[in-house]
């Protein structure tokens, strides 16, 4: 194979990974696990082939070119094996990953598992029939696989999030596979098909894809700094105590804007001797840290909504401390959420459940 087929077939699965890198816009994912997921993607070819070979040896007998044998390509042997070898090498690449803590990464995961082994399947097609090849594979197969890795993605990260928030996660897994087995086999049962009105329809729906797909990725880019998996907690009272009430008369929850106001605990302020930007990092507020003695009230501008650019959410696992906080199971429901280090034993309120518990941090 030549370097310009070579760099045709491998092209169009490094623009569309850059593309959805690029759409990653709260903490983007290393270039170690992308590439580790485009090689075990690429290594899920070789299951999905022996499966493939096996279902076809089983297959009832259908004459090419015929619905029967499209459907029964398309949806029992392709479909099928491809998909399902993909998501499990997805899974056990990134499953218990502490880098998977928002609802894009899934989708990230499963575009560079995609990629990788549509890029291999590239690459043996492009070599065996030429340039041409090259050219229809890189605006219609190649993205083909990228549309189901987008969309076993966006399942597959809420399977993520629902297991961390204590529910189940059945009825993402099954659509995580079912999804992307329908779009796989109607795209190759209308290729099998190989007539002029199957091949105008085939072209009518990547268009589609294109546009559901493109419209899927800006929307869930766009709310990506809301889908942290693990909020936070609420301090309650420790044994170092902090906040107070502020001469603008507003509580002194962390995160807000007012003058310092009167302190109370054992008169100290734990955030003192953190600087401001770790205050603000921490909590998502603006202002200058209290001092001793001194809470911190609420002002008439307070804005208690999580900013993109405020700290929204980490990739963390329970006991994981990042950038001064430590994930904690809660005892009642058993799930995930984050509070300050060095505060003590404090008692905390579950953003979940509600419930109250005693930690020390």
């Amino acid at each position: 194979m030549s370097n310009t087929l070579l760099m045709l077939a491998v092209l169009p699965g490094i623009l569309i990974i850059i593309y959805i890198y690029r759409k990653d816009k709260v903490e983007k994912e290393p270039w170690s696990l992308i590439f580790k997921l485009m090689f075990f993607g690429a290594l899920s070819c070789v299951p999905a082939s022996v499966m493939e070979m096996f279902v076809d040896s089983r297959m009832p007998y259908f004459p090419e070119g015929s619905l029967a044998y499209a459907l029964t390509m398309a949806f029992c042997s392709a479909a099928f094996c491809e998909e399902l070898c993909k998501f499990a090498f997805l899974r056990i690449g990134t499953w218990k990953s502490p880098e998977f803590g928002y609802r894009f990464d899934g989708i990230v995961y499963g575009v560079a598992v995609a990629v990788g082994f549509a890029v291999l399947e590239n690459i043996l097609y492009v070599y065996q029939y030429g340039f041409e090849t090259a050219i229809v594979r890189a605006f219609m197969s190649v993205p083909l696989h990228a549309f189901c890795g987008l969309f076993m993605g966006v399942f597959y990260g809420a399977a993520k999030q629902a297991q961390i928030q204590g529910k189940s996660t059945g009825r993402f897994i099954f659509l995580a596979l079912f999804v992307p087995m329908m779009i796989h086999g109607v795209y190759d049962t209308l290729a099998f098909l190989g007539n002029t009105a199957a091949s105008g329809v085939l072209l009518g729906f990547v268009v589609l894809m294109y546009i559901v797909s493109i419209r899927c990725v800006r929307q869930y880019s766009k709310d990506d700094w809301q889908t942290g998996f693990y909020p936070e907690g609420q301090p309650l009272s420790g044994d170092q105590g902090y906040g107070g009430r502020g001469q603008t008369g507003g509580w002194g929850y962390p995160g807000g804007q007012g003058q310092p106001g009167q302190g109370y605990g054992q008169n100290r302020d734990p955030f003192r001797d953190m600087g401001q930007d770790s205050y603000r990092d921490i909590f998502g507020g603006s202002g200058n840290p209290a001092s001793q003695g001194s809470g911190y009230g609420r002002g008439p501008q307070t804005d208690h909504r999580r900013r993109p650019d405020a700290g929204t959410g980490y990739r963390a696992y329970p006991g994981q401390v990042q950038d001064g906080k430590i994930v904690l199971l809660c005892p009642h429901c058993r799930r995930g959420l984050r509070v300050p280090v060095g505060l003590g034993q404090i008692r905390v309120r579950c953003p979940h459940c509600g419930q109250e518990f005693t930690k020390t941090t």
